[in-house]
């Protein structure tokens, strides 16, 4: 993702102590070991997988963490609700992504989807087998690591996203954006299949709300 290097880990959030990145992996269980996962069938789950959400822990490229809630629609639509002390809110929605800062008074920063990977997994139709999409594909300790770009434009960056299996399930997953910044997203339980509004995702909707 681009936009003065804020685009892959959406927020520059505050540092905290590092104990709580040390608990946050060590917190992600893993299952009794597993092959590989198949390209066909993490496509298969990802395309199935149209309402989400869960509590997440994201650690950017400077060792800060931050903590939230993610709500997912797909295709398209993601909202990342960071929990205090950032108070902030990102979303993507109609093709672009908005970042709202909760100590500024400004109209939200915005960026096309197309360009920051996370827009491989909203897609509408997922194919992980499409030719030059992935570029690693690999078992490591109990889960299968997928690394994937846009094959149309690479210099955006990759999503390197983490699964286990027996069901197949989303973990995390690690943005590299355009200079090499990384940032990691770890994935609470999710809670699929709900019913989520549409004005969840709206950047024009949450623009009006916070200006009144």
């Amino acid at each position: 993702m681009r936009s003065k290097g804020r685009a892959t880990s959406f927020m520059t959030m505050k540092p905290m102590r590092l104990m709580l990145a040390a608990a946050a992996f060590a917190a992600f269980a893993l299952p009794a070991a597993a092959e590989k996962i198949p390209l066909s069938a993490i496509s298969t789950y990802l395309n199935r997988l149209t309402t989400a959400e869960a509590d997440f822990t994201q650690v950017n490229a400077d060792g800060s963490m931050s903590t939230g809630r993610i709500f997912i629609k797909r295709p398209g639509r993601v909202r990342f609700e960071y929990a205090p002390p950032e108070k902030s809110l990102v979303m993507a929605g109609g093709g672009q992504v908005a970042i709202f800062d909760a100590k500024s008074n400004q109209p939200p920063e915005q960026y096309p989807l197309s360009r920051t990977p996370l827009s491989l997994i909203l897609a509408e139709n997922i194919d992980l087998g499409r030719a030059k999409m992935v570029v690693g594909h690999r078992e490591d300790r109990n889960t299968t690591r997928v690394v994937a770009q846009d094959p149309a434009h690479p210099e955006y960056g990759t999503i390197e996203m983490v699964f286990t299996g027996n069901p197949v399930a989303l973990r995390q997953w690690v943005i590299t954006d355009d200079t090499g910044n990384q940032t990691t997203v770890i994935l609470g339980e999710m809670k699929k299949g709900g019913n989520l509004p549409s004005s969840l995702f709206s950047i024009q909707s949450e623009a009006a709300k916070r200006n009144r």
